[in-house]
């Protein structure tokens, strides 16, 4: 085990005890001893993140620990940023997270990366509302924004976002787990460019911000009738479809108000995934989900059953949505697939 490779497992275990004076004293002892800042916080901040998130999927950590421990790196970023203050020598870099999207560490990380390669550097943090990003711009006068997305759901809004900065004559640079691990919805809702994580990105942004090859994908219209008829009655399609479940689902009936109110969070999710997967008319994104929701509730005892049930009577409802249909059949077979039996059953149809 390398020395970061041990400093990850020590970090972790002090974020998991909510350790911040720890978790801070071994962040800043490793710049005091030559490691760079840079890999500070990506080799070991951000490696120990993705093991929270590996740790919480598995059920091993409760969200609760996962928040501290989110919390305590919130702490040894800032600790970090404020031990190291390199002076600007290059441009004007906006960054912000997209309307909606609340998981602002990684794109935290992607600011402090960027002011260690000597940009200048304006974090506006989490869920930044297009139109007050747009003034900030006329403001300030960047020559890039780097957006972050971690939740596909948000891709509508991101979409939005990058579009009116475009408009404005700003390029955009996408980033985050949102657009895909290949960056196809960043070229899909007109990025300029995407990174896979923030030393990538500021290697492009060092480069002159190179541009998506040419394609047809800006042609793509995103988002159809059927993304519009979910998106607005997805209050009344939740109640149809909990009802229904009620019905069909027994065990329901010995739910207590928590349970009910996590499986109509669950409902929700397996909505706003549907809507997004016809926005950007990509069935691997809701299968995607499917298959994570199917792993993350295996853990935790639920059978996946209950999710090709749930999805069963979204297709049910949605009887005048062929294209969500055909999502909803393509979710039921990853479900099927995620079973820990394995194996596929005959094709829902």
């Amino acid at each position: 085990m390398t020395g970061v490779e041990n400093a990850v497992e020590r970090y972790l275990k002090l974020i998991g005890e909510s350790d911040e004076y720890g978790a801070i004293d071994l962040v800043l002892g490793l710049i005091d001893e030559g490691v760079p800042a840079e890999d500070v916080l990506l080799r070991v901040v951000a490696a120990g993140q993705r093991r929270v998130g590996e740790l919480w999927a598995a059920n091993d950590w409760s969200v609760a620990r996962e928040h501290g421990a989110t919390a305590v790196s919130e702490r040894a970023v800032a600790a970090i940023a404020g031990r190291v203050r390199p002076t600007p020598t290059r441009g004007r870099v906006t960054v912000a997270c997209a309307d909606g999207e609340y998981h602002a560490l990684p794109t935290r990380m992607l600011a402090e990366v960027l002011r260690l390669r000597g940009w200048r550097v304006d974090f506006l943090g989490a869920s930044v509302p297009g139109p007050h990003l747009i003034t900030h711009l006329h403001q300030t006068g960047p020559d890039v924004v780097a957006l972050g997305c971690m939740i596909a759901t948000r891709l509508p809004r991101a979409h939005a976002t990058i579009a009116a900065c475009r408009a404005v004559g700003v390029p955009v640079l996408a980033g985050g787990a949102a657009f895909g691990a290949d960056g196809r919805f960043a070229r899909l809702l007109g990025a300029d460019a995407w990174a896979p994580a923030a030393d990538a990105a500021a290697d492009r942004l060092a480069a002159g911000l190179p541009s998506f090859a040419a394609g047809s994908d800006r042609e793509v219209h995103l988002g159809d009738e059927e993304y519009g008829y979910l998106t607005r009655h997805r209050a009344d399609v939740l109640a149809r479809v909990l009802d229904l479940l009620r019905e069909s689902y027994a065990p329901m009936g010995g739910y207590s108000e928590r349970q009910l109110e996590h499986t109509a969070e669950d409902l929700g999710h397996i909505a706003d995934f549907l809507a997004a997967a016809l926005y950007v008319h990509d069935p691997s994104l809701f299968t995607d989900f499917v298959t994570w929701t199917c792993e993350v509730l295996t853990a935790r005892k639920v059978p996946a059953e209950s999710v090709m049930l749930g999805l069963r009577i979204f297709r049910d409802v949605l009887a005048d949505c062929p294209r969500a249909r055909a999502l909803l059949a393509e979710g039921i077979e990853a479900a099927t697939a995620a079973r820990p039996s394995g194996g596929r059953s005959a094709r829902v149809t």
